[in-house]
This record gives structure tokens, sequence and C-alpha cells, in this order.
């Protein structure tokens, strides 16, 4: 069965040097190497205002570009994220792109005194987020928080799983070495699908 991936560039920066950019395409790369069917989704060029209520979240429209990246979310069968750490987190515009795209009746169902009923099952993901601090700082002095909360408070809740994380550290003084290095292992990544 072909698999259908999504490939969610989440740094803000449409600068084309970032190494965000170089590892979701490497991904992208090898899963259509592989034979999947690949889409991009580039937070960085969508126009989207950021929600400033409770109301706008439950019962706004999304804008178009919201709604035509949660299409390719509903078709993808697994989703990669990649993202740069800022403050300890995604940065601002990912995480309103999530806000906007995880809207009542895309990601949940609320139920009158229930908990809500994720409406994402059966998709996996992977989450990949570079950082300039080492990697292992961040997932066992920081307990990794930020990432935490993606896989756990929104994705999973969501009914995503499995959700696997890769983690790159130090990204800000990486030698040229070691990004390749980094972009091999993800286009590794992408030929398996996961």
């Amino acid at each position: 069965m072909t698999r259908n991936i999504a490939v969610i560039q989440g740094h803000p920066d449409p600068s084309p040097e970032r190494l965000c950019r170089a590892l979701a395409g490497a991904y992208a790369s090898g899963a259509a190497a592989a034979g999947r069917n690949v889409r991009t989704i580039d937070v960085a060029t969508l126009d989207f205002p950021l929600l400033r209520s409770q109301a706008a979240f439950e019962s706004g429209v999304a804008p178009p570009a919201i709604a035509e990246a949660q299409e390719t979310l509903r078709w993808a069968d697994h989703w990669v994220i990649v993202y740069p750490l800022w403050l300890g987190d995604a940065p601002a515009l990912f995480k309103g792109f999530i806000e906007q795209a995880f809207r009542p009746g895309f990601a949940l169902r609320y139920r009158p005194g229930k908990l809500p009923e994720g409406l994402l099952k059966g998709k996996s993901a992977r989450v990949i987020v570079t950082m300039g601090m080492p990697s292992l700082v961040y997932r066992f002095f920081f307990f990794a928080h930020g990432l935490r909360n993606l896989e756990r408070n929104v994705l999973a809740y969501a009914g995503i799983a499995p959700v696997r994380a890769t983690l790159i550290g130090s990204a800000k003084g990486m030698s040229r070495e070691a990004a390749q290095r980094w972009l091999s292992k993800v286009e590794a990544l992408g030929r398996e699908g996961r």
C-alpha cells in the first residue's frame, strides 16, 4: 500500500538556507524516491491571522490557506513536522498554524460532559526539532517540555499515534559534515516512511 505523507515545514523564516528546510526536503525526497505520495505545507508562506478568542476558535471559519492545509492533513496517513526550538518551544507562527488547523470538527469533536473525541485516528507522525543546545540537555534537563506538549496534548489527544521524535541538537554551530549526516538520516526515515 502506498502511504500518503504530509511534510509540515514549521520554520517561520522562508530563507532557503535554513536547516529545517533542508531536513523537510530530505525527508520528502526520500519518501518520494520510495514511491510514497508526498505533499508539503510550508507554514512560513501561509497567510492566516492568529486566533484571538475562544469563539473564533470554536465557530470561526478557517482561512483559505488553513482549509487547504487541513485537506492535505486529512489526506495524509503520516505527518512529518519540522521546526526549530525557540525559547524552549515551537515558534509562534507554527503554534498559530496548529491552533488554526486543529479547530473543532477537524482534530476534535467536543461532546457535552465528556472528553473531546480525537478525529485523526489512524494517522502517525514524526516530529523533527532542531535546537541550539545539545539535544540531551533539552530532553533530560528541560524534559523536552515543548515537544511533549505537541506530542501528548495536541497530536495524541487528536488520535495521532504513534508519534516519534528526532531531536537535532547544537544546530547553530553544526559543521557541514554533521549537517549532511543528519540530512542522510532524515532522508532514510523518508524512504522508510516513518
